[in-house]
């Protein structure tokens, strides 16, 4: 029988891929965003079961705290999101379906020739390392991501805002 923590990292790995399933198939754009929920939980919580707690804590911090919440307000504030129609929804079905047998074809194919280390847990984790990677090697990714945020939010309240116009502005 495996050990219970390869049981719990399955059972995390199941709820993240679940809830990853439902954000892409789901045609409520508000279930999509609470099953991101999930799959940010799960993603945090595999990191705990690696020894990578300060990961898993910021995982919860930065994407659950701050980008879940910000989009949901970008779709709270967005008026009108359900009423649009899409005229062909299985236009793209068939290459989206192929993109993903050959991106899961490409990572069956790494997972199976790569010798994984078992049972090597690290002796000096170190955030301080992170940091410093993330303020130096990895400073113009994050503050890419930091942009794009702000410009989602931006849109967001450009597009609300054209949504309730006042009785006067609509001369």
């Amino acid at each position: 029988m495996p050990p219970i923590s390869s049981l719990l990292f399955l059972v995390l790995a199941g709820l993240a891929l679940g809830s990853a399933g439902i954000v892409a198939f789901s045609r409520n754009i508000i279930h999509s965003a609470l099953a991101l929920l999930g799959t940010f939980l799960g993603v945090a919580g595999m990191y705990v079961t690696l020894s990578a707690d300060f990961l898993g804590a910021t995982q919860v911090l930065v994407y659950v705290g701050g980008t879940l919440t910000l989009i949901l307000f970008a779709v709270m504030l967005t008026a009108r999101i359900e009423d649009m129609k899409v005229s062909n929804p299985s236009q793209g079905l068939g290459p989206g379906i192929g993109l993903v047998a050959v991106v899961l074809l490409l990572l069956g194919k790494v997972a199976t020739t790569t010798a994984w280390a078992i049972n090597v847990r690290p002796t000096n984790p170190s955030t301080a390392k992170l940091g410093h990677a993330f303020l130096s090697s990895y400073l113009l990714p994050f503050e890419v991501g930091s942009v794009v945020l702000l410009a989602a939010m931006v849109g967001a309240v450009v597009l609300a805002r054209r949504a309730v116009k006042r009785e006067w502005e609509k001369e």
